[in-house]
């Protein structure tokens, strides 16, 4: 393809993409199609000639086109008519006939589902030049700007959200970096801090008092709450401290309260019999925003535990405090859809005593205006970070990197390979800026308070979490003497009848309540394109459904 002629199929889908913006609304919110009808409208192999090239395109091979990996390859001459540009229409044809019908439409105005997928045009240009560029910026030297964009805009936006200076890189011992997911940020901040817990596994000898390195690994254990993500497990399936998703070995699930949130007092039991019966506490994943309610654990409280159980633990030499990036029990906060909300001061209730963690994440893709993927992380401890993930072939060795002179972000996530994921971040933040992000959340924190109003006022509904942020969890009541599980069921057919419109789409999840399973109505508000319309229309077909089921 010709620099002319991907200008021109540029503009031509940046239109197509335009336009899909401005008629989602008009689209069923939820794909109709069944299991494997995609697949059946694609062909099972790949075309032997593309619709818009020759062999003679194949670029500065120096192979002659007969020979190029074995196409079989048309006789030199023009292209066949409707070459080039023209020759596109059967791929646009097949992403109206084709993709579309087959999405669920994440940006649709009444997508109320899960979390939000955020998307903008900042963020989407800021994709495509990521795509144009092509760069890899594995090491400071394959691409310094990647990285020191990186750095200034993981700064930047830790600054938004309240973050102390021991998060960032400026510090010198904490910083920023951008993964893939929450789950991959995850899976850093755990492997982090099980390689600190096995470095600092000394026992004292018994000659001299000497510190010797211990006959064996510690027994290691990991604790969260019964609503933290399944992140939570899946990291440790990988990391290899369970072999399942049942396994409890190495990790402790602790109750919660009646809000959803982490019982400290249950999460200080657990750490100090798992203490007394010689296991090594190493990693507390706390929540701020829990999938299924938005409950938020009490951070303080949290860190309060870690200093009391670090007191505990150091014998026999004198207690020491609970220090967040030089070593004893790594505390991660997962902020995965809630830590959006923290660029408005208002919502930094939900972050105070973030300052006793060594790591914290939060996804912009979610309901930041930037699309996936692009999770935040920050750590105090950044040299547990790189100690943990960093190897160093001779082929990747250069000057800058010796000389420990740059940030090389391959060390602090798990693959090689990265794209320039920030520059949709600065495009975001400059097109926007922090002003027009608060503006963006308090739409709709506003907008969830208005909605919670209309349930809390309608008597046939209840409210079952407390609203922290942007997420209503709520039930049609139970009639008279009705049973839970008739109650349930009554629920669960509103939602279905609700999402079999095409014009609305709820997801559910099943909360605890009096020591029972209560099947649990989800309405979000945090897509980009959302009005206040839309959240009317969406509670007029909510009370008009549930006259009817």
């Amino acid at each position: 393809m010709t620099p002319d002629e991907f200008r021109a199929l540029g503009h031509r889908m940046v239109d197509w993409i335009a336009d899909y913006w401005q008629r989602v609304h008009t689209l069923p919110v939820l794909s109709r199609v069944k299991p494997g009808e995609i697949a059946t409208k694609l062909p099972e192999h790949a075309p032997e000639i593309g619709v818009g090239a020759s062999c003679a395109e194949v670029p500065r091979t120096g192979v002659t086109p007969p020979d190029v990996g074995g196409l079989a390859c048309p006789p030199p001459g023009p292209l066949p008519p409707g070459g080039g540009d023209a020759s596109w229409d059967a791929i646009f044809r097949d992403l109206d006939q084709i993709v579309v019908p087959g999405l669920t439409h994440w940006q649709h105005p009444n997508f109320h589902a899960f979390f939000p997928a955020n998307i903008s045009g900042p963020s989407v240009l800021g994709e495509m030049l990521s795509a144009g560029l092509g760069v890899q910026g594995m090491l400071w030297a394959t691409s310094p700007a990647c990285t020191e964009m990186e750095t200034r805009v993981l700064d930047w936006l830790g600054e938004a959200i309240g973050l102390l200076e021991t998060f960032l890189s400026r510090s010198g011992t904490g910083g920023g970096v951008i993964q893939g997911t929450a789950s991959e940020a995850t899976l850093v901040a755990l492997v982090a801090a099980r390689s600190r817990a096995v470095r600092a596994h000394l026992v004292m000898s018994e000659e001299g008092g000497a510190d010797v390195p211990s006959t064996g690994e510690p027994h290691l254990v990991a604790y969260a709450s019964t609503q933290a993500h399944s992140s939570f497990i899946k990291a440790a399936m990988i990391a290899g401290l369970a072999k399942g998703p049942t396994d409890r070995r190495h990790l402790r699930l602790i109750e919660c309260d009646e809000h959803d949130r982490i019982k400290p007092a249950a999460l200080e039991a657990a750490m100090r019999e798992d203490l007394a019966s010689g296991r090594v506490p190493f990693f507390v994943f706390a929540t701020m925003g829990t999938t299924s309610s938005t409950a938020v654990d009490p951070l303080r409280e949290v860190g309060d535990v870690l200093v009391r159980c670090a007191e505990g633990a150091q014998r026999p030499t004198p207690p020491q405090p609970h220090r967040p990036g030089r070593g004893g029990v790594w505390l991660h906060v997962d902020a995965a859809h809630s830590g959006a909300a923290l660029v408005c001061p208002e919502m930094r209730w939900m972050s105070e005593g973030v300052e006793r963690a060594d790591s914290i994440a939060f996804n912009p893709h979610k309901w930041l205006l930037v699309n996936f993927d692009c999770n935040c992380f920050w750590t105090r401890d950044r040299a547990a970070i790189i100690e943990s993930m960093s190897i160093t072939p001779e082929y990747l060795r250069n000057a800058a990197s010796d000389a420990k002179a740059v940030i090389d972000y391959r060390d602090w996530h798990v693959p090689l390979g990265r794209r320039f994921r920030a520059l949709k971040v600065w495009f975001v933040l400059r097109h926007y800026g922090l002003e027009g992000l608060r503006a963006y959340i308090r739409e709709h924190l506003r907008w969830s308070e208005v909605f919670e109003s209309w349930v809390r006022g309608d008597e046939r509904f209840e409210v079952l979490a407390p609203r922290t942020a942007n997420l209503i969890c709520f039930r049609l009541r139970p009639r008279g003497g009705e049973m839970l599980a008739d109650v349930n069921a009554r629920n669960t057919r509103l939602l279905e009848a609700l999402n079999a419109t095409g014009r609305i789409y709820l997801t559910h999840t099943m909360l605890r309540r009096g020591g029972e399973d209560v099947f649990t109505i989800r309405f979000m508000i945090g897509t980009a394109s959302t009005r206040e319309a839309d959240v009317r229309e969406a509670w007029r077909r909510i009370s008009e459904l549930a006259e009817r089921v």
